[in-house]
């Protein structure tokens, strides 16, 4: 259940929450500045004890003079000194040198902390939003108590309906939330307002026939083809490989065959939608899921990925996971067109026949 916050323990929370970088063990004090990257650990792991933190930048389980040093926990921010090239595993041979050791980068999230401007007004119709610092909490009004909801993370995308006062005394964005049709708030300077000229189509005049996406689940390339040409390529990670149903009851192994983009959605609320869980930060909800284009009725996607950096091998529940920048890409090259004065300010979406999308085993 969400719990009711004082205003006094509002300033107690996001002190506390903005105050990570200072707390977490693996950092300098928040005071010895380091004007570098940051990195959020995005999950417990498998086991819920956390990531490892190695002593040397290998895979180590075969590598007996790597050892675990340390666990970082989800939403843990690391400063990164250094980036290695380890050569293993060698579909994501990347770690990161943190203090004490190395983290790889499979379940790291770049991060940024850029505060914006609040705008005095929002249009009538609501206009588009993105997270800009590593995570920030939303709280619901409910009568005249502030209940925690949701943790919205870095390059979320979200509705924003108005603009109001929060329980800070500061603007805090009124965000809408398509899936279970409720408001939530957010502090206005964690969110960046979208221009519409980000969402302007890419190419397109290229007629209808002349595009189309190939996707191979094998070597988990995308390859995006104009005139038989191809435009943009990259990896991906599609649907786990088993026979047990994801979270939604539908098996996690991407279908192979020939389908058409149907409905894009700049933002969308992944996950079970239970309130219940809002506040939970390991459940499963994904407020927020970027550049959403789905391709199949029962809810295959492409769209960013915030919660894992570990590109080219399967990690989905059935959607093509890809870079959120990239899945920007996609939805501005797709068809049907989807720029901002075409998404439907009702349903947040846009439908059509659209783009053929071919997948191979």
């Amino acid at each position: 259940m969400s719990s009711k916050i004082s205003r006094r323990d509002f300033l107690k929370l996001t002190g506390s929450a903005f105050g990570s970088v200072a707390l977490s063990p693996y950092l300098p004090p928040l005071d010895e500045f380091a004007d570098g990257q940051l990195v959020r650990v995005t999950s417990n792991g498998n086991e819920g004890r956390g990531i490892p933190v190695y002593s040397r930048p290998a895979d180590g389980l075969s590598d007996p003079n790597s050892i675990v040093v340390s666990m970082v926990k989800l939403d843990n921010l690391l400063n990164v000194y250094e980036e290695v090239n380890s050569g293993t595993p060698g579909y994501n041979p990347v770690w990161y040198r943190v203090w004490g050791g190395f983290v790889h980068r499979a379940r790291m999230q770049k991060v940024q902390y850029i505060y914006n401007q609040p705008a005095k007004s929002i249009r009538e119709e609501g206009q588009l939003a993105e997270i800009t610092v590593p995570y920030t909490q939303s709280l619901r009004l409910v009568g005249k108590e502030w209940q925690q909801l949701y943790r919205l993370y870095y390059t979320t995308i979200h509705w924003v309906k108005g603009v109001d006062e929060g329980p800070d005394g500061q603007p805090w964005y009124r965000i809408l939330d398509e899936l279970l049709d409720i408001t939530y708030h957010a502090p206005a300077s964690h969110l960046r307002l979208i221009p519409d000229e980000e969402l302007t189509p890419i190419s397109p005049g290229v007629p209808f026939e002349k595009k189309r996406i190939e996707i191979s689940l094998q070597t988990q390339q995308l390859i995006c083809f104009e005139y038989d040409e191809p435009v943009f390529t990259t990896v991906i990670s599609s649907g786990r490989v088993n026979s047990s149903p994801g979270p939604n009851g539908i098996p996690t192994r991407t279908p192979a065959g020939k389908y058409n983009v149907m409905v894009k959605m700049p933002s969308k609320h992944m996950g079970g939608g239970d309130l219940a869980q809002a506040a939970d930060i390991e459940a499963y909800q994904l407020p927020g899921v970027a550049w959403t284009t789905f391709f199949t009725r029962q809810g295959h996607a492409f769209h960013g990925t915030y919660w894992h950096d570990n590109f080219g091998v399967p990690m989905s529940s059935g959607c093509i996971n890809m870079r959120t920048e990239e899945a920007k890409w996609l939805f501005r090259w797709t068809l049907p067109l989807a720029s901002a004065d075409q998404i439907n300010p009702l349903t947040l979406d846009k439908k059509g026949f659209g783009t053929s999308v071919i997948i191979f085993d």
